[in-house]
């Protein structure tokens, strides 16, 4: 019978031997347990990798938790899959397999059920099992080895090794694999001789990674015959009826001599037979082999893997790999030796491939017909040109690069290029043929005849040979012949060599240098320029030499130097297809087929960027290829247009406590693994000092020879098995009193275990508020580091570009030499408060006994603490002092008489019910001589209590100022937690002026009392003695009376503009940002860009004096290289080279375009101290550069440029505002890549997530937001939230498991209460579906005339259905009549819409034809408004139509003044893509105290 590994068959526990031979699938034998002896191999094994699965603590519970899965549960003896394992000894140190046969050996790893099915959650762990009696290989019939080990209880297939074990286990499954292949190859072919047998086994091995070549394998499977032999002699007892004779056939033992002959020291005696195979030991062995010569051969075979290993890392990736892999062309480095992008451009008809060829299928791609393609060029599928060097030159699985072409066919004539005619070699001419356009080109390759070039692509359909492209393409295609050039000098260089061997990589290279200019293949004379191109182009040059039939060029130094040189450089692998066969489809997606796109001024332009912000997103892709995440949804038969916006989550799990403003903490506090070892550990200098305590302090100690320094670095281990050594900075040495020598250090973070993942740099530390004391024993090791810090602005950009060039390539050099890894720290990680800071560096390795983070933990403590002085008049909570008579916060839920009861909502009206906190005033502080149940203090506070409006009538509510609060006798006595913060109540006259902007301090004003007894609510009386808060705050000054006596508003905290930021606003819109932030006092917007011209135009309406530029800003950007470049070249050398500007030809060209005048007013570096903006943060994929690969669709993403700004001002602040899955989009590689590159350029970083509704607009508007400032300025906190809004708390993973919050969810209280539609809306006059009149009567403000309250006109049925639709909170489509109506135009329509039938899969589509709540807020505002949108609910409260522009400006909180201009969805687009002005407000006002705070 055939078995295959998975599907054996199993074995009782109690059953006999004969039996389990029976039942065990055909196997080899191996050794059983011998003595026991310990065996160590390197340090890097010692560790086991941990996943989340169902841990178990016997084997006997995995056993049966698994067997109710398998499929062969009616056999005796338990068989099970093992993955994830690893195999160590009594001491947890990893051993190889055959270690079993010294001692014992046990498992850890993840049971599953025998079956194919590879789901791993449906195992159990267990952290150790055994011991292991016997292992076993199997497989041999199917030609793949299985892997058996075998305990008393069950056999276990060994399917997938732990990370850590792979070596180790790798090692032995080759030596399976050997056996297999000796056998099948025996089997097959008994009398073959030992030469052809190897030469067999190393054709079907070859190609494993373990191996670096053909001649490892041979000589590995000669050092493994005596393994081998005693394999295969066990298959002739276990095989009754096996024909072949393995033990004495003469091919076997020879290899098996040729193994002894090898290992001559030893016995030449076989491993001991498993008993359970009943072998003689005339037919195997004389007796048993000494263990210790076993331990000794054990031990070579480690360090002969670790040779392999060592071997495979030098030489594979120059000689198996290019077999196994084609290294993928680099797109962003090649792209300076072709021409800036351009489109496809004919204007004659072409005919569809698929007319001329007939769809096969499973056609061999050598059968193909050939043609020749004359006139022809090459394009993606947004038909913009691309180069043929992106297309692999072999055919390559899962190729993410999509080409087409067109061109004219003919039958083939055989013709190429001639080499030395550069004149005419790509010159095109007209041919008799049919201009066709092709399927999608696969492949393509270079054929060379004595005179001339060959140059051949393939599609599905057939091979076409190359003629002369057309005039459009040709720049696209010289580049290709001019590496065809250098690979014929190359290959000319070689064959005139004598010994060819001693012309190495650097000798062509150098000779290449030398080459005359005049010279077809010279490139320069410059070693640098010359082997970047030679390697960036090395495919073609790769594929020139190897394909040579001579052997010795193909394996010549300059043949493997150059594969070791590209796969050096990350370039991406593409898989080599085996098969030849493809199915032909019979469908072209050419989009020539269809009309050619109208390129238009609003199409995606491919960002400009500095050569910084391309190096860093452009390594990062050429490594990564994520997927992007972002599907799109088709709309439905009567969704007019669908807008995918951001929506809130009505399933989202709401919190049951207020949770703080902090990060979500797992146990980050690893333990140290302390050493047991014997080392001579002393101090080296004087004695610096004391601790707080009195030990002494040292500067410098040897520990086991390695010298430990404060200010250094030092490794140390961690229990936790599968964990990465940490690295601590030493901050201080001492002596403690027990005489042990210890250290104290700060937790270096590696940046892959930050926020920024794989967008880190390898050898960047961050600094972190981590710390802990350990014992100098306790030290692994030291590492090379260095605290960077270096002149930041915008004039030491070229500077530091050097630099860092210099860094990396030494990097690359230490790296290559397998030297120890550089690390360097410029910034201080906090996950706490969501950012990277600056260095703390006067406080750094002092050596002094102190250390800031424990200081911030000792006050944070202190903070944690309540506490209540001894006169009991004063307490303090969360670091707040609460005095009696003080105003202060308190939670409403601890008056609710609904408390803990579930509120029912609807989608827009979720803040209805919502409470803010309720205002209180601390009358006395109650002594308590018991805490009650429940409390954790020994005091509680008496407060009297101060009503709102809103607690009163919703009426009172919207007739009386948010700020008002009503007096009353109502007294509570609640415990400290209760209270959130202090707050002030005054005199109605004693406060500030009504602003138009959001409320940001805590005060209220009172002169009204309110009985709550019968809900009387007069005057409050003059014989009430209300003590008021004391004004202490200049800012709340309201008035000052002028000469002639009149009032006037006073800012004394208003900045003169003169001494504001100059800011440049990037993605302008209409200006709610720049709006907002100046309001604030902090910014003077003096230049913008915008792209589309009615947003532009109104945010020159409402920003007068700034210069407003009306153009793509990757033309801006370009623009500000050339006036650099042409007027300022002081300038442009002071700021880095003139060609660090990397953009397009649409960009050069519409930049020539631009006005003199507006190139003059364009800023230069060191004249804008902050840059803001939103740029789009989808991938602009349709007119990318090159291909459809993940870096092109990255690198079209206007984030690029945005950050390019930033790189080439260097501001001061830098301000990035988004929509919230900015932080998830592209599975976070954008976000993090972001943060990574505002670092790089030496900033400090903070971002967060902010909900705009609790700032004071009547909207749901989840914002992200990045912060960046310079190195010497300090970074601006979050804004309070100041509205409840139910919402839940946003946070961003970050790494292990933690998480971020900006703010704390206000949806359980909050100074003031959420904004409703009523607030916002509700006094502005009725108007008519599809009112069209620009200018009202005034309303707010100081408006004379109120502008843009029009809306949109609806068709007559959704006018019809609107009027339908019950004017109650939340009424939508689902309570329309189910009736039908005659339209005007005589068609019949049900006023119901189709929806019902997808309603299940869609929410019921909640909120369609929606009408607002006057208490609730209103729908997310986006750019296009219309009932059945996503945000389908847009219906007045009380009137019949469409929600105006100007109700959705106020919305966002727009002040009526401001103008919108262009046709109204022009405006609604406005509105729809402004950052809230109130939201803008209040980041400017915290920006504003970091400037404050800077300057004192």
């Amino acid at each position: 019978m055939k078995t295959k590994a998975g599907k054996q068959k199993k074995r009782s526990v109690d059953s006999d031997d004969d039996v389990t031979r029976e039942r065990r699938p055909k196997r080899a034998t191996s050794g059983t347990n011998f003595k026991e002896k310990s065996l160590r191999f390197s340090e890097k094994y010692e560790t086991v990798e941990a996943k989340k699965e169902q841990i178990v603590g016997e084997e006997i519970v995995a056993i049966q938790s698994t067997s109710s899965l398998e499929s062969n549960d009616d056999q005796p003896r338990p068989n099970r899959r093992l993955t994830d394992f690893i195999l160590y000894d009594s001491n947890g140190v990893p051993q190889p397999v055959e270690m079993l046969e010294l001692g014992d050996i046990f498992i850890e790893g993840v049971v599953l059920p025998l079956g194919d099915d590879e789901k791993e959650e449906k195992g159990v762990r267990f952290q150790s099992f055994g011991r292991v009696e016997n292992w076993t290989i199997s497989g041999y019939e199917d030609g793949s080895p299985v892997i058996w080990i075998s305990t008393v209880i069950a056999d276990y297939d060994c399917r997938k090794p732990s990370k850590k074990y792979k070596k180790l286990y790798d090692y032995f499954f080759e030596k399976a694999c050997a056996c297999v292949e000796v056998c099948k190859n025996l089997s097959t072919n008994p009398d073959t001789s030992l030469k052809e047998l190897l030469a067999a086994v190393v054709r079907s091995m070859n190609g494993r990674k373990i191996f670096s070549s053909g001649g490892v394998i041979q000589e590995f499977v000669i050092s493994q015959g005596e393994f081998i032999y005693n394999q295969l002699a066990g298959l002739d007892e276990t095989s009754k009826n096996h024909e072949t004779k393995f033990v004495d056939n003469r091919v076997l033992v020879s290899l098996r001599d040729e193994s002894r002959k090898i290992h001559k020291a030893f016995s030449n005696v076989a491993l001991r037979i498993d008993e359970s195979k009943v072998l003689t030991s005339d037919q195997l062995m004389d007796g048993g082999e000494d263990e210790d010569l076993k331990y000794a051969k054990l031990l070579q075979e480690e360090e002969h893997r670790k040779s392999m290993d060592r071997s495979r890392n030098k030489r594979s990736s120059t000689t198996s790999a290019p077999n196994k892999f084609y290294i993928k062309i680099n797109e962003d480095e090649i792209a300076h030796d072709y021409p800036l992008p351009s489109y496809y451009k004919n204007t004659k008809d072409e005919t569809d491939e698929l007319v001329l060829f007939n769809a096969g299928y499973a056609v061999d791609a050598r059968n193909l017909p050939c043609r020749t393609l004359h006139n022809w060029a090459l394009y993606n599928s947004d038909l913009m040109l691309i180069s043929l060097e992106f297309l692999p030159m072999k055919p390559c699985a899962d190729i993410d690069v999509t080409v087409f072409g067109s061109g004219e066919v003919a039958q083939d004539d055989g013709r190429g290029f001639f080499l030395d005619d550069s004149e005419n070699s790509t010159q095109s001419h007209d041919h008799d043929g049919i201009n066709i356009f092709l399927t999608q080109i696969k492949e393509w390759k270079i054929d060379f005849g004595e005179d001339m070039v060959f140059v051949l692509l393939r599609t599905d359909m057939a091979w076409y040979r190359l003629g002369k492209p057309s005039e459009q393409y040709a720049p696209w295609f010289e580049p290709i012949l001019k590496t065809v050039r250098i690979g014929t000098s190359i290959l000319a260089l070689l064959k005139n060599e004598t010994r060819m061997a001693k012309l190495s990589y650097t000798d062509v290279i150098k000779r290449l240098c030398g080459l005359e200019e005049n010279d077809q293949a010279y490139i320069s004379s410059t070693f640098f320029d010359v082997e970047r191109y030679v390697i960036v182009h090395g495919q073609i040059i790769l594929q020139f030499l190897t394909e040579c039939p001579d052997e010795y060029i193909k394996r010549c130094p300059f043949v493997t130097g150059l594969a070791s040189k590209m796969q050096d450089r990350h370039h991406t692998k593409w898989i080599i297809k085996k098969k030849r066969k493809m199915l032909q489809k019979g469908e072209n997606l050419n989009l020539r087929r269809g009309k050619a796109p109208n390129v238009s001024k609003m199409k995606a332009m491919q960002a400009t960027t500095t050569r910084l912000i391309n190096r860093i997103w452009g390594e990062f892709y050429s490594i990564y290829s994520p997927e992007d995440p972002l599907e799109e949804i088709g709309a439905e038969e009567e969704f007019e247009e669908v807008e995918d916006v951001e929506e809130e989550d009505e399933n989202e799990e709401e919190d049951t406590i207020q949770k703080a403003i902090e990060v979500q903490k797992a146990d980050t506090l690893k333990k140290i693994r302390g050493s047991c070892k014997e080392m001579e550990i002393r101090w080296e200098g004087e004695i610096l000092g004391e601790t707080c305590v009195g030990e002494p302090l040292y500067g410098q100690a040897l520990v086991g020879g390695r010298k430990v320094d404060v200010g250094g670095a030092v490794i140390l281990e961690v229990d936790d098995q599968g964990e990465t050594p940490l690295i601590y900075f030493v901050e201080y040495m001492f002596e403690s009193s027990d005489n042990s020598k210890k250290l104290h250090g700060k937790l270096l973070q590696r940046g892959s275990e930050t926020v920024l993942g794989t967008a880190a740099n390898e050898r960047e530390l961050f600094l972190t508020n981590e710390c802990l004391t350990v014992q100098l024993k306790d030290i692994k090791g030291t590492v090379s580091f260095e605290i960077r810090s270096r002149p930041w602005g915008h004039q030491y950009r070229k500077e530091h570009m050097a630099a860092d060039k210099l860094d990396r390539a030494r990097a690359e050099e230490r790296k290559a030499k397998d030297l120890p890894t550089e690390y360097y720290c410029k910034s201080l990680y906090s996950p706490e408060k969501g950012g990277f800071f600056s260095l703390p560096r006067s406080d750094m390795g002092l050596g002094s006994g102190f250390c800031s983070s424990c200081k911030i933990r000792e006050n944070e403590e202190e903070r944690s603490k309540t506490k209540l002085n001894d006169s009991k008049t004063r307490f303090l909570s969360n670091g707040i002092k609460y005095s009696v008579g003080d105003f202060v916060y308190q939670i409403p839920n601890y008056l609710s008489k609904d408390r803990g009861k579930r509120r029912p909502v609807f989608k827009y009206g979720r803040n209805v019910g919502l409470r803010a906190f309720v205002v209180c005033q601390i009358l006395d502080i109650v002594d308590l001589k018991e805490p009650k149940k429940g409390n954790t203090t020994s005091f509680e506070v008496k407060v009297r209590r101060f009503y709102r409006p809103d607690d009163v009538s919703a009426e009172e509510a919207y007739a009386s100022d948010i700020q008002e609060v009503y007096y009353s006798e109502d007294t509570y006595i609640l415990p400290p937690e209760a209270i959130k913060g202090k707050c002030e109540v005054m005199k109605k006259t004693d406060m500030p002026l009504c602003r138009e902007y959001p409320i940001l301090h805590h005060v209220y004003f009172c002169d009204r009392f309110y009985d709550s007894s019968n809900g009387d609510l007069k005057k409050l009386p003059y014989n009430m003695m209300l003590k008021f808060s004391t004004i202490k705050d200049d800012t709340l000054l309201r008035e000052k009376k002028t000469e002639t006596g009149s009032a006037m508003l006073l800012k004394p905290d208003e900045v003169p503009k003169e001494k504001r930021l100059a800011t440049l606003d990037i993605f302008a819109g209409c200006g709610g940002l720049s709006y907002g932030l100046e309001k604030a006092g902090v910014s003077d917007t003096k230049w913008a860009i915008e792209y589309e011209e009615p947003a532009a135009q109104a945010f020159k309406q409402n920003h007068p004096k700034t210069t407003v530029f009306v153009d793509n800003c990757n033309v801006i950007l370009r623009i500000s290289w050339l006036r650099l470049l042409i007027n300022d070249r002081a300038i442009m050398e002071k700021c880095g080279d003139v060609d660090d500007c990397i953009s397009t030809t649409e960009a050069a060209e519409l930049a020539t375009k631009l006005d003199e005048n507006q190139k003059s007013t364009l800023p230069l570096p060191g004249q804008v101290d902050f840059i803001s903006g939103g740029p789009p943060c989808q991938g602009f994929s349709r007119l990318n550069r090159f291909s459809d690969g993940s870096w092109s669709k990255n690198q079209c993403q206007m984030i690029l440029a945005f950050l390019s700004f930033a790189d080439y001002f260097r501001p001061k602040y830098f301000l990035l505002e988004n929509v919230k899955t900015f932080v998830s989009f592209n599975e976070g590689h954008t976000f993090h890549l972001t943060v990574a590159s505002l670092l790089e350029m030496g900033y400090q970083v903070r971002f967060g997530l902010l909900e705009a509704g609790a700032y004071g607009i009547s909207q749901p508007r989840k914002r992200a937001f990045i912060w960046a400032a310079a190195p010497n300025e300090v970074l601006p906190e979050w804004p309070e939230p100041m509205h409840v809004f139910n919402n839940p708390g946003f946070k961003i993973p970050l790494s292990q498991g933690l998480h971020y919050a900006a703010v704390q969810s206000t949806k359980f209280g909050a100074p003031f209460r959420s904004i409703t539609v009523r607030d916002a809306i509700g006094d502005l006059q009725p108007i008519e579906s599809g009112e069209s009149k620009i200018n009202k009567e005034e309303m707010r403000g100081s408006m004379t005339v109120l502008t843009d309250h029009i809306c949109k006109k609806m068709n007559e049925l959704n006018l019809i259905r609107c009027k339908k639709i019950p004017k109650t909170p939340g009424a939508d489509w689902r309570d329309l009549p189910d009736e039908h109506v005659n339209l005007s135009n005589g068609i019949v329509k049900n006023i119901v819409p189709n929806l019902l039938n997808k309603a299940k899969d869609h929410n019921g589509y909640k909120g369609l034809y929606g009408r607002l709540d006057w208490h609730g807020n209103l729908p997310t505002c986006i750019t296009n408004l219309q009932p059945m949108g996503l945000v389908g609910m847009c219906f007045h409260p009380d009137q019949d139509r469409i929600i105006s522009v100007r109700e959705c400006a106020r919305s966002q909180g727009f002040p009526d003044s401001y103008k919108f201009l262009g046709n109204i969805k022009d405006k609604h687009r406005q509105v729809g893509n402004a950052v809230p002005p109130p939201l803008a407000f209040a980041l400017g006002r915290k920006l504003k105290e970091a400037l404050h705070l800077r300057n004192m």
